[in-house]
């Protein structure tokens, strides 16, 4: 994989995760009153979150590609070439938020409500890195009135499904889906869930696409991984809510 530079001397790849980053922390910082947080608490939270999320990202993705690495170790930490699972990210992202939660005496539930709606736009800009370093796509085309952008992106002189821009396209639509609806929540934490619904079902499907993931029986890991997250995400909201309808409290809107 070839690395790509703006300007001959800055990658593409970082740029986009640093602007990813940024408006994540933004967004988050937009928040902090709507939610009753401490003032910067989106630049404290970024400071346990962002490490972690991107070491997470970097070994989950590492440990299944192992073998491109392990003849020269350093290249481990060439992040900027891509090579990073949005799995190991979230994992990574909610042991700091966990930890920052903790040590901030703020409820984590709360926090992930806040994270959930800028995390489908990170993942919709990252997605883009894979396009730039000629990654992440699926099944080649063979049928010529097919070969256009964006059902289909040309890779090496062959067109193959632009798995990177559907899913990329997926998350724009639930990051204005929850970011429109994050007031209307009734439970803390029920926005979080939702993310994981919806990235998770559609990962699942998008994920089957692809060409250069690794296989697990029948399905691709982060298939399994994928339908876990929808599995997980629908119960905890069924159940959430289901507890809440029996108190004896008055009715309202939202999710």
């Amino acid at each position: 994989m070839q690395e790509r530079l703006l300007f001959g001397f800055i990658p593409i790849y970082g740029l986009l995760i640093s602007l990813g980053i940024f408006l994540g922390v933004m967004l988050v910082h937009r928040q902090e009153k709507e939610k009753g947080f401490p003032e910067d608490t989106a630049f404290d939270l970024a400071l346990w979150i962002i490490p972690l999320a991107i070491l997470g990202a970097r070994l989950y993705y590492v440990a299944f590609q192992w073998e491109n690495y392990q003849d020269n170790l350093l290249s481990v930490f060439y992040v900027w070439e891509g090579g990073m699972a949005i799995y190991g990210g979230i994992i990574g992202g909610v042991i700091g938020g966990a930890i920052m939660a903790k040590r901030r005496k703020l409820s984590f539930w709360k926090l992930a409500d806040a994270v959930a709606p800028v995390l489908l736009l990170g993942q919709c800009i990252g997605r883009w890195g894979n396009f730039i370093n000629g990654e992440a796509y699926g099944y080649a085309i063979e049928n010529p009135a097919l070969w256009f952008f964006p059902l289909a992106v040309n890779i090496g002189g062959v067109w193959h499904m632009a798995t990177f821009f559907y899913e990329s396209f997926w998350n724009f639509i639930g990051f204005w889906i929850l970011w429109l609806n994050r007031k209307k929540v009734r439970r803390d934490g029920n926005l979080f869930f939702c993310y994981l619904v919806w990235y998770g079902f559609g990962r699942s499907i998008i994920e089957g696409m692809r060409t250069d993931s690794l296989m697990l029986g029948p399905l691709r890991v982060s298939q399994w991984l994928s339908i876990l997250l929808v599995i997980s995400g629908v119960v905890c909201l069924v159940l959430r809510n289901k507890k809440r309808a029996s108190r004896p409290e008055s009715p309202e809107k939202g999710i």
